[in-house]
């Protein structure tokens, strides 16, 4: 995940991370007419009918910031199939760490010489850069929106279209079927 900079995001949230309070902040971010109408053309939507995200902002180690919280949005798409609209509620769990750029804290998290990074596909995601003192938590949120949103959404009740499927080689003919057949006539 990267940060766009400040106004990158239709639902840009800029916040100063230098001034935080010992125990963070909440902030909350809920998308005007004019927001909702950028999201659904930056994501390819037929239309963002709501967009709300809930995020707690505190320090992370000496120099971080971690944004815990949720997106809660609805959206209309369009069906994969049958291209009808599809309207469905989007939820996401946010939970990211942002590190200054060149702090001791990203370059702890990259592989020395020689040496193996092992990311656990389960476990954290690494901390991200950004540029101090402005961190963009909308451009966060809409990151976690996107990645919830439904890829291929379908109507209720719509199947996907049969694909021909080619029949697994033991039930398939022999195309040499036929010349074995007339070789053993013409032995025989």
């Amino acid at each position: 995940m990267s940060v766009p900079g400040a106004g990158a995001s239709p639902v840009s949230w800029p916040i100063n991370v230098s001034v935080l309070p010992n125990k963070g902040r909440d902030e909350t971010i809920t998308a005007d007419a004019a927001q909702l109408e950028a999201l659904a053309a930056a994501h390819d939507l037929l239309a963002a009918d709501s967009f709300e995200a809930t995020i707690h902002v505190r320090r992370w180690q000496r120099d971080g910031v971690r944004l815990t919280g949720r997106v809660r949005a609805r959206v209309t798409q369009e069906c994969v199939v049958s291209l009808e609209p599809v309207v469905e509620t989007v939820k996401a769990e946010i939970d990211a760490v942002y590190v200054p750029e060149g702090s001791p804290l990203q370059r702890r998290m990259e592989p020395g010489e020689g040496g193996d990074l092992i990311i656990d596909a389960e476990g954290p995601d690494l901390p991200e850069p950004f540029e101090p003192p402005m961190l963009d938590i909308g451009a966060v949120a809409e990151e976690f929106f996107a990645l919830a949103l439904d890829p291929y959404p379908r109507a209720p009740g719509v199947a996907a279209p049969a694909e021909s499927v080619a029949e697994p080689a033991e039930e398939r003919e022999n195309p040499f079927a036929a010349l074995k057949a007339l070789r053993e006539k013409g032995d025989g």
